[in-house]
């Protein structure tokens, strides 16, 4: 367990670092000059960001803060209860990728009091974002295509608050058992009492 921990911990701060960098370079490098990257499709152009995804809430950097800090601790509660069984890998692996987002986005907006966005797809217009936002898009993407196609309902019963312990579920099992015992037993003595 305490190895998976080390990983997951190791990639976020590989990722959120990758996230960081990138941006280091938006500042430093296109902020001066954009640069096409393929004509009337894709460029980095530079843009601060003091809103969130699509720039809507332009200027509540305090709020999208407090926002990005709740996103971040659901998504560790959320890691946290998840079990540790190959069922769930695919969305432990979204998890951790998320929690880097979130944390790449939230350092800007600490630091900087804007998110530093540079990826531009000009092919559909869409609006100007960065590497951190791509862990969080594409990520929350498949987990919800997860969600709807390999699992159940059932399958999520581990995020619920209440702590279902061994000896629970073995005492509900106890007392199934029991019940249908004295059922049988019941049954069997009216037949008796019949003959």
């Amino acid at each position: 367990m305490k190895k998976k921990y080390l990983l997951h911990s190791v990639i976020i701060l590989l990722l959120t670092v990758i996230d960081q960098l990138t941006k280091i370079y938006a500042r430093n490098v296109i902020k001066a000059k954009s640069q096409v990257l393929i004509p009337n499709v894709l460029s980095f152009t530079y843009l601060e960001n003091r809103g969130s995804v699509w720039g809507i809430l332009q200027g509540r950097i305090n709020f999208l803060l407090i926002v990005s800090i709740i996103l971040f601790i659901v998504l560790i509660y959320v890691y946290i209860k998840i079990p540790n069984e190959r069922l769930y890998r695919p969305l432990i692996i979204m998890d951790v990728i998320m929690c880097a987002g979130a944390i790449g986005n939230t350092i800007d907006r600490i630091v900087f009091g804007y998110v530093t966005d540079f990826i531009y797809f000009e092919l559909i217009n869409f609006p100007i974002f960065n590497v951190a936002d791509c862990y969080i898009s594409v990520c929350a993407v498949l987990t919800v295509i997860l969600v709807l196609t390999k699992y159940r309902d059932d399958n999520f019963t581990f995020l619920s608050f209440k702590k279902n312990t061994v000896k629970e579920v073995n005492e509900k099992e106890l007392d199934t058992i029991t019940e249908k015992d004295e059922t049988t037993l019941t049954e069997d003595k009216n037949e008796t009492d019949q003959v």
